[in-house]
């Protein structure tokens, strides 16, 4: 068995994972769980954080090391999936090196939802907190449109890589903008509603939820960094929204 390739494959495994927003405790039990899978393998140790990956394996008592950063994350529930299915396969029968590495690219390249999906459903989102938010018909079709738009330079930053911050920060005072020009046209249409509806796509929910998971499971640096990300995310929706207001009142 070749050490190295082993040591690439279960690294890109939890790479796939992190990058997909999975949590630090199922990163490392999934690359843990692959890597016992080999009889050659007499022990693994792996250490996620938020942002990097170490991962050591001992065979034949000689121990291999490697080191990799996490730049990009996202939410990607389906990949988290099929790689924990994928972990269940390798623990159930046994399988190459090669044949979990050929699966890994089969998951990585798996076609998502499309762009118009995400972004209908997405739009369906807002209209529906503007139900929930006692919104009447016009809200309820401005919070439609606006979540479009949200949707869409969400897309657009994603292909530049800007931060989170930066994203939640602009499309905030896009979302904000929008409520105040739609009140103008029809103000019947209340502006509170318009703008909590809307930006409720852009609240760091599962952020939230991994910085708790994490900190229950005693991963009390990954905790701090995504709560730290949830908090940054949040007051960037809170400044962005907030200037388009202040300036409007």
């Amino acid at each position: 068995m070749n050490i190295e390739q082993l040591l690439n494959t279960i690294m890109k495994l939890g790479i796939l994972l992190m990058s997909s927003g999975a949590e630090v405790y199922r990163v490392e039990e999934t690359m843990n769980r692959v890597g016992l899978s080999f009889s050659e393998v007499e022990g693994i140790q792996s250490y996620v954080t938020a942002t990097g990956i170490m991962l050591s394996i001992t065979v034949d008592g000689r121990t291999r090391t490697h080191i990799a950063r996490v730049k990009y994350r996202n939410v990607n529930v389906d990949m988290i999936d099929q790689i924990n299915q994928l972990s269940r396969t390798c623990c159930t029968r046994r399988l190459s090196v090669a044949q979990i590495d050929q699966r890994l690219e089969e998951i990585e390249h798996t076609k998502r939802y499309s762009f118009w999906t995400t972004t209908l459903f997405g739009a369906i989102g807002a209209l529906g907190f503007a139900i929930f938010f006692d919104g009447n018909v016009q809200e309820m079709i401005a919070s439609f449109c606006i979540g479009i738009v949200i949707r869409c330079l969400g897309w657009a930053f994603s292909k530049i890589h800007l931060s989170d911050f930066l994203v939640n920060l602009f499309s905030a005072m896009v979302a904000a903008w929008m409520a105040v020009e739609i009140h103008a046209l029809v103000p019947a249409a209340n502006i509170n509603v318009m703008v909590i509806s809307s930006i409720m796509l852009l609240v760091p929910g599962l952020a939230i939820t991994n910085a708790i998971r994490d900190t229950i499971a005693t991963d009390y640096i990954s905790g701090l960094a995504r709560g730290a990300e949830a908090f940054l995310c949040a007051t960037a929706i809170a400044i962005g929204a907030g200037f388009i207001l202040y300036i409007w009142r």
